[in-house]
């Protein structure tokens, strides 16, 4: 079993590198979703995950469920079309399964992303090949928790996550799209990227990148 802890400052260090990659690659993201979608994504993460730096600042105070339903929150209330309510629930999810603690060990913190995988399913619905954030969220969950119970270390099981959600957004782009604004294109959705599993990969990129090896 994993061992080691993982601090609140930890978690808004993946924050803000997730920040960090959405600024990065929000032009990218907006070209995919102008293919597919209202051509908004990589300016709604932007603007969302600013939004969340700016409030959360870079010393947490309190507890995670503090924290987390703020970012939760703030996304909610500053991103538009779907992805502020299925971000905004991914993280409120989350802090609602980490309570009160201020820290955690590897396999609570997976507890609490899946618990976040979860209410996005409550709330838009999405299956496996829907071409959604779902087909990348769902496998890079599985791999870490595969990944921990095997003994990994929270990087090697970040990066097997990392790798899955690659996988999992790849696997999007022949799919014809069931969910969302996408599938108002019905078979010329197939061919594109999902921009949501697109920024869900860049999420378990920011964790890899959180907890380096050693």
């Amino acid at each position: 079993m994993t061992t080691g802890t993982v601090s609140l400052d930890q978690i808004v260090s993946w924050l803000s590198r997730f920040r960090d990659l959405v600024t990065e690659q929000r032009s990218y993201l907006t070209e995919l979703d102008s293919a597919i979608g209202d051509a908004d994504h990589g300016a709604n993460m932007y603007r969302g995950m600013t939004a969340v730096m700016e409030k959360i600042g870079t010393a947490p105070a309190g507890a995670a469920d503090e924290l987390l339903k703020t970012v939760g929150m703030t996304l909610v209330t500053s991103v538009g079309g779907a992805s502020g309510p299925l971000y905004g629930t991914f993280f409120l999810r989350m802090g609602m399964t980490a309570g009160g603690a201020t820290t955690f060990t590897p396999t609570e913190l997976a507890a609490a992303l899946r618990a976040g995988l979860d209410g996005i399913v409550s709330r838009g619905k999405a299956e496996a090949g829907d071409k959604t954030m779902f087909d990348a969220m769902s496998p890079a969950l599985s791999a870490l928790d595969a990944s921990l119970a095997g003994g990994s270390s929270l990087h090697e099981a970040a990066l097997a996550a990392f790798a899955a959600a690659e996988r999992g957004r790849d696997a999007t782009l022949p799919l014809v799209a069931r969910k969302g604004r996408a599938s108002y294109l019905g078979e010329r959705s197939a061919g594109h990227l999902d921009p949501g599993a697109t920024s869900t990969a860049l999420l378990f990129q920011s964790l890899a990148d959180t907890f380096p090896e050693g």
